[in-house]
């Protein structure tokens, strides 16, 4: 009898075994509920590699309206590996200029669009309603085209065509932080200035000063200190007026000015890096929350050394992958255009030694 039930306990344990490692491997999905295999699925389309110029292969042009500040080297590299990923071709196209230059840029642009070897086009719009005739003629000749980092939500058939950026309420989290800094330092009373240019004519940029002048007057007022402050961006909340072709002096003389600055936030490249000489010049290295925007070698330069409390990055490598890889996804799968939104990175002293290891900030 013994015998039996010890044989027959065997049995189950054994079956029991069995039954779990089934039910282990059941969930496996090996082809879609249509039929066929993921493995011929994943295949790319016989004819997408003729897209267009029929050459055997995709071309991507990448365009941005500022190649001479090294802030779009990241975006290059995005693009650079989703094309390699890919097996296409992009090419790395920009003004040369180390400040905003959108004629260039579009200059540049009507140049690509009569490019017959060109399948998809990328492009910054950091000029609102100067991109119409573009997309026109891209749209005539079967051209997908994609924007990235500068947003114009008054660009014709916006709704078809992807974005892939930052947008501009992200600056509110380089706002609450410069006036957490300012609470933090002790300071009880003073000016927080926001400089900017309007004459550049990027609305993104006023759009970021916006954002970061109202979630200073938040923080500020939630802790019950704004009385105690003066914050000011300018008549409209998008800047002080702050002449963009000498921004350093132009710093310089602002604080001078004030006399009691405590904070500064500024909203691009443009203004950061000379933010930094600006902090250096009048003395106030580690004496004053200054906040800016990217994170290129002078930005971070300046966090290490004192003269720039925190940077808010773009995390601009995605500025320059997800395009191509939505325009491959659109020519290649027939996928209706999806927009990216990269948010912001907070760079300070405590990151600092994080950011740019692969070239990615």
């Amino acid at each position: 009898m013994r015998r039996i039930s010890l044989y027959a306990a065997v049995s189950v344990a054994a079956l029991s075994l069995g039954v779990s490692h089934a039910s282990a491997q059941s969930g496996s999905v090996e082809k879609a509920v249509g039929g066929y295999s993921f493995e011929d699925a994943a295949k790319e389309a016989p004819e997408t590699k003729n897209f267009h110029s029929a050459d055997g292969h995709l071309t991507f042009a990448i365009v941005t309206h500022t190649a001479g500040n090294g802030f779009f080297d990241p975006v290059y590299v995005g693009a650079t590996v989703a094309a390699n990923m890919i097996g296409a071709k992009v090419l790395l196209l920009g003004s040369e200029s180390p400040v905003d230059d959108p004629a260039r840029e579009i200059e540049i642009l009507n140049q690509i669009v009569q490019d017959p070897t060109i399948d998809g086009i990328i492009m910054t719009t950091p000029q609102v309603g100067a991109y119409n005739d573009i997309v026109k003629a891209a749209v005539a000749k079967g051209i997908p085209i994609a924007t990235t980092n500068s947003y114009d939500g008054t660009l014709l058939n916006r709704s078809s065509i992807s974005h892939t950026g930052q947008d501009a309420s992200a600056a509110a989290i380089g706002g609450e932080a410069l006036a957490k800094c300012v609470l933090a330092s002790g300071a009880d009373s003073g000016s927080i200035v926001l400089p900017s240019s309007t004459a550049m004519g990027n609305i993104e940029v006023n759009n970021r000063v916006t954002s970061a002048f109202n979630a200073i007057i938040k923080t500020l007022k939630d802790a019950g200190k704004l009385e105690n402050f003066k914050v000011d961006a300018g008549p409209e909340n998008v800047g002080i007026d702050t002449n963009p072709n000498d921004p350093v002096n132009a710093l310089v003389s602002l604080f001078e000015s004030r006399g009691d600055v405590v904070g500064v936030f500024t909203a691009n490249n443009v203004f950061t890096p000379p933010l930094v000489k600006a902090v250096a010049q009048t003395g106030k290295t580690d004496k004053i929350c200054a906040f800016g925007f990217d994170l290129g070698p002078a930005q971070q330069e300046g966090i290490a050394a004192g003269n720039l409390t925190g940077s808010l990055g773009q995390q601009p490598f995605l500025q320059g992958f997800w395009p191509v890889m939505q325009l491959y996804l659109q020519i290649d799968r027939g996928i209706s255009a999806a927009n990216l939104d990269t948010r912001a990175q907070l760079v300070t002293k405590d990151n600092i030694a994080r950011v740019g290891k692969r070239f990615e900030n």
